[in-house]
């Protein structure tokens, strides 16, 4: 009965997360999050407190969904460099009608919200710094296969790829190109990461 609450609940944070990921939190009604979690009021409001609250687990989901295809995503590689760039390559060449918005949720709530919601604007922002510290881990991993060089400083890499990929995502949105010149841009950000000369990844 634990593990089926537990199940219910989950599911239904997904579901709020697509909604606002697709609508943003100003746009998302109540009406909104009743008919795409098929709650009632009511139960929305015990389960989760506000509006508010439940965009911040949102949020987290969010950022544990981007982490999970990571993680996936250098496994299936084999290489952590490679397994990065295709998380890259997914997130902006081939998602575009899997997921309800071209753009990172957390870069689109950052655009959105003013300090009137200050605390949801700190969480978009604390978990955006998280997503930077997971891809220096990722690179961290890269640098102990050689597949960078051993001097590269991970964190600061970590944040040179966190803003090439905003970039590579807005562009993708503002442009509506998905195919070679997308490509080539993710190429050659990763050309600039990829500097060992027995680096196969790029």
């Amino acid at each position: 009965m634990t593990s089926s609450a537990k199940y219910d609940r989950e599911a239904a944070i997904r579901k709020a997360t697509n909604l606002f990921w697709a609508k943003g939190f100003h746009a998302t009604s109540m009406r909104n999050i009743q008919q795409a979690m098929d709650m009632r009021p009511g139960s929305i409001y015990a389960s989760f407190g506000s509006k508010e609250a439940l965009f911040k687990l949102a949020l987290q989901c969010y950022l544990e969904q981007g982490q999970r295809k990571l993680e996936v995503s250098v496994f299936e590689a084999g290489s952590p460099l490679a397994g990065l760039k295709q998380f890259v390559e997914d997130a902006v060449l081939n998602s575009n009608d899997l997921v309800p918005s071209g753009m990172c949720m957390l870069v689109k709530t950052i655009s959105e919200l003013t300090e009137e919601h200050a605390d949801l604007l700190a969480e978009a922002r604390r978990l955006l710094k998280k997503m930077e510290q997971v891809f220096a881990s990722v690179l961290h991993q890269a640098q102990a296969a050689r597949e960078i060089d051993q001097d590269t400083d991970c964190d600061r890499l970590a944040r040179y790829l966190q803003m090439q990929f905003m970039g590579l995502r807005a562009y993708a949105r503002a442009t509506e190109d998905h195919g070679s010149q997308l490509q080539d841009l993710i190429d050659d950000t990763f050309a600039v990461m990829c500097q060992s000369k027995e680096c196969q990844s790029c």
